[in-house]
């Protein structure tokens, strides 16, 4: 907003926003006019009542898609939005034969779903391998790296917007499905070595195994493994040679279309994937992750004419700028002649 030369009023959420106060005043210490960036601390609820008050020309959302809704109808419109990202992550069927190929692809799965302890929007909520996967170390070496993960390092975190009980009522919901199994994690965090206040959660990094057609059993059931836990949790399901149109229903059907992966060398199914899914962006490849966007490429979902775009040059264009056109046509000379009557 600053770089497109717009005056900006910032309101984040009331949790994180001391950081967003000193990273302000970083700001000021490197150069930024005091006056060019008003920050404002207040409920949710007061900021919508300054929005409703003020109608600003252009408001960028990054948030829920409920709230997301409803300031669409209070600004008439003028808002553009980066809302919810469950995430999904695809791996063909083509398994790489070497040992260090399913490591690395294990350690990018490991660390789209459970780096800043899941809490970002390009986090990988749910993967979906083809079973030949399951018959390489994929899953052992992802819960190896998991278990390594320490409130000591940060690698893992309190997670701000749950709580421990609610993250783990998520995930006996999840192993009430028929057929699924703890993968790894589904506890707390040590009580005796973590001081995180009860308003937060702490759970240790976890993947919950939930066969294919248990998901797509009902629209309940599909509705609980695609709803997006801001933690460190994933669902990990699995299908057969035959079964890629049950994985594309079940990716037609959510309705947050963020980013994704489609781990595979084979070229035929990139496509028939990639063709039939869309999501603001989608990594391909061997090295696909869902995490990366927010730095290198545009991030903002797919499919919504209010989509709000974050780091890229075109994404600052689109969501902070507006099409206009000044024509100059001034200079009269002595033989020009009015226009004739038509």
């Amino acid at each position: 907003a600053l770089y497109m030369g717009n005056r900006t009023t910032l309101k984040v959420s009331s949790n994180v926003s001391v950081v967003m106060e000193q990273m302000i005043r970083l700001l000021h210490y490197v150069g930024l006019p005091p006056e060019d960036v008003d920050m404002i601390h207040c409920s949710g609820h007061s900021m919508g009542e300054v929005l409703e008050r003020a109608q600003p020309k252009m408001t960028q959302f990054t948030g829920s898609s409920g709230v997301a809704e409803l300031l669409t109808k209070t600004l008439e419109g003028r808002i553009r939005v980066e809302d919810a990202g469950f995430d999904w992550k695809v791996l063909g069927p083509d398994v790489p034969t070497t040992d260090g190929s399913v490591a690395y692809v294990a350690g990018v799965c490991d660390q789209d779903a459970y780096a800043c302890s899941g809490q970002k929007c390009s986090a990988q909520s749910i993967l979906i391998a083809h079973v030949n996967w399951l018959e390489t170390d994929l899953l052992e070496m992802m819960k190896s790296r998991a278990a390594q993960r320490s409130l000591d390092d940060l690698t893992v975190g309190p997670v701000l917007s749950h709580t421990t009980e609610n993250l783990l009522e998520h995930v006996t919901k999840l192993l009430k499905l028929p057929g699924s199994h703890l993968l790894f994690g589904g506890k707390e965090l040590d009580p005796n070595t973590h001081n995180v206040p009860a308003c937060y959660g702490a759970i240790e990094p976890t993947a919950v195994f939930v066969p294919l057609q248990s998901i797509l059993s009902s629209a309940d059931a599909t509705r609980l493994c695609t709803k997006e836990i801001f933690g460190p949790m994933q669902v990990v399901t699995s299908f057969k040679d035959g079964e890629l149109n049950d994985v594309l229903t079940l990716l037609a059907s959510m309705d947050a279309k963020l980013t994704a992966a489609v781990v595979s060398s084979d070229p035929h199914f990139l496509h028939d994937v990639l063709s039939q899914t869309e999501n603001g962006t989608t990594y391909a490849g061997l090295r696909a992750r869902t995490t990366g966007a927010p730095q290198n490429h545009w991030f903002g979902p797919a499919g919504d004419p209010r989509a709000a775009g974050i780091g890229s040059p075109g994404a600052i264009l689109s969501t902070w700028s507006c099409h206009r056109e000044i024509i100059h046509d001034a200079l009269l000379s002595e033989n020009d002649q009015p226009p004739p009557i038509s």
